[in-house]
């Protein structure tokens, strides 16, 4: 299934871009999400009439995830948990507690845009984790899990 990109799709393409996909991915996940038109007459022609403010809207969703990836570098999130002996925690600090913690930072982040790529963290130490903000902003912010008083 032929579609027009309404904005860059990691591993796919950018704002604008004409590619084919399989059909479910289109109907269940691009066009839901308003990441995607089908390649329609109509669609390409209301696509080439809206280029602009698409653009300039995207534009600005960048310099957002700049600016918010700005103000994450600069924060240090402390996470206290229950330990057991070896430093081990009882529980694990997972992508909602860091999430919980850079949004009580003054920095909105949601669960989903924290990556553990190895799962929770069930150490105390200071970890390094990446916040994935947009297609193209990345940041990086330090953890520190300390033992609870």
């Amino acid at each position: 299934m032929e579609v027009v990109l309404l904005e860059k799709v990691i591993n796919l393409g950018k704002l604008g871009d004409m590619v084919s996909v399989k059909a479910g991915y289109a109907r269940n996940f691009l066009v839901p999400q308003g990441k995607a038109l089908p390649a329609t007459s109509k669609n390409i022609a209301d696509f080439e009439a809206r280029r602009a403010d698409l653009e300039l809207r995207q534009g600005e969703t960048l310099a957002d995830a700049q600016r918010r990836a700005q103000q994450l570098s600069e924060i240090i999130v402390v996470v206290s948990s229950k330990v057991g002996l070896e430093g081990k925690l009882f529980g694990s600090v997972t992508a909602a507690n860091i999430a919980e913690g850079l949004s009580s930072a003054g920095v909105e982040v949601s669960k989903k845009e924290v990556r553990l790529p190895d799962g929770p963290l069930r150490q105390t130490g200071d970890y390094e984790i990446k916040v994935h903000l947009h297609p193209d902003v990345d940041a990086v912010v330090t953890v520190q899990v300390v033992a609870e008083d």
